[in-house]
């Protein structure tokens, strides 16, 4: 949606610029370019990387944990079944039995539950602290694009990244001119 605003508004700022005869130079830049070469930038995805492994970690341990707990409810349950069917056991104690494998389901299916709203507790956070992270280097770089975009006398800058400059002549191009300025 955001791309085909961006790309809408730029075929109406040609145009109206187009009727009015002046001259609208555009250029673009590719900021995944930029951000992969900034050292903050990669300081940044250092921690996230860093944070998505501690997740990914406690993960892991809960996934263990689930599998433990399944593997020791399988075994349970066949003994059960054997006991069952071997008519060695009560109407008492099936039912005992009966209740202690359903408990022991339901726990296991909580613990997915469980593991499943971590999973996506997680997604959240790394996203959200990425966000606020890369907030001061995405403003920084804005901010020297429109310093270099100025210099040069370009109208409009695109960004090569987000998918808007479909095709673009090398000479258009000033993501190395922002990078220079940058550093």
């Amino acid at each position: 949606m955001k791309k085909t605003i961006i790309l809408a508004a730029s075929i109406f700022l040609f145009i109206s610029f187009s009727t009015t005869k002046a001259q609208l130079k555009i250029a673009f830049v590719d900021s995944d370019v930029i951000i992969k070469q900034l050292p903050e930038a990669q300081a940044i995805q250092k921690k996230m990387e860093d944070l998505g492994k501690q997740y990914q970690d406690t993960i892991t341990q809960k996934e263990n944990d689930i599998k433990v707990k399944a593997d020791d409810f399988k075994t349970k349950y066949e003994t059960a079944q054997q006991q069952v069917q071997s008519g060695k056991l009560s109407q008492d104690e099936i039912k005992l039995l009966e209740s202690d494998m359903q408990n022991r389901q339901q726990e296991i299916q909580k613990l997915d539950q469980d593991l499943t709203d971590y999973k996506q507790g997680v997604q959240q956070v790394l996203v959200s602290t990425q966000q606020e992270l890369f907030k001061p280097v995405k403003t920084k770089i804005t901010t020297v694009i429109e310093i270099v975009a100025k210099d040069l006398k370009y109208n409009m800058v695109l960004d090569k990244a987000g998918d808007a400059v479909i095709y673009g002549d090398k000479d258009l191009d000033i993501t190395f001119k922002v990078l220079d300025k940058l550093k």
